[in-house]
C-alpha cells in the first residue's frame, strides 16, 4: 500500500529534469559572475517547478494511496490524511 505506482511521478519527473537543467543554468551564470538579480529570478524560477512538482506527487497520492486506504481500513485512513496534514503544515510554514 505504500508503494503508489501512480503517484504522478511521471509528471513530477519531467518537471524535475527540468529544474535540473535550471540548475545547472544557474550554476553557470554564478561561474560567469553575472547579475544578482538574473540569478535569484532563476532561482526562483527552479523553486517553483518544485513545487508544482511536488503538488503532482501529493495530488496522486491523494486520489490513490489516500482513497484506498479510506476505503480499505479506517485507521490506515486515519494515517494516511495525517501524513497529508503534516506534509500541507510544512508548506504552510
Amino acid at each position: 500500500m505504500d508503494n503508489c505506482k501512480s503517484c504522478g511521478k511521471e509528471k513530477a519527473a519531467l518537471k524535475l529534469k527540468t529544474v535540473r537543467g535550471q540548475i545547472d543554468g544557474i550554476l553557470k551564470m554564478i561561474e560567469e559572475d553575472r547579475y544578482c538579480v538574473d540569478i535569484s529570478t532563476q532561482i526562483l524560477s527552479a523553486m517553483a517547478l518544485l513545487k508544482k512538482a511536488n503538488i503532482d506527487v501529493l495530488g496522486s497520492h491523494i486520489r490513490t494511496c489516500v482513497k484506498n486506504a479510506i476505503l480499505e481500513d479506517e485507521a490506515q485512513g486515519e494515517e494516511k490524511i495525517q501524513e497529508i496534514i503534516e506534509i500541507i503544515d510544512k508548506y504552510i510554514r
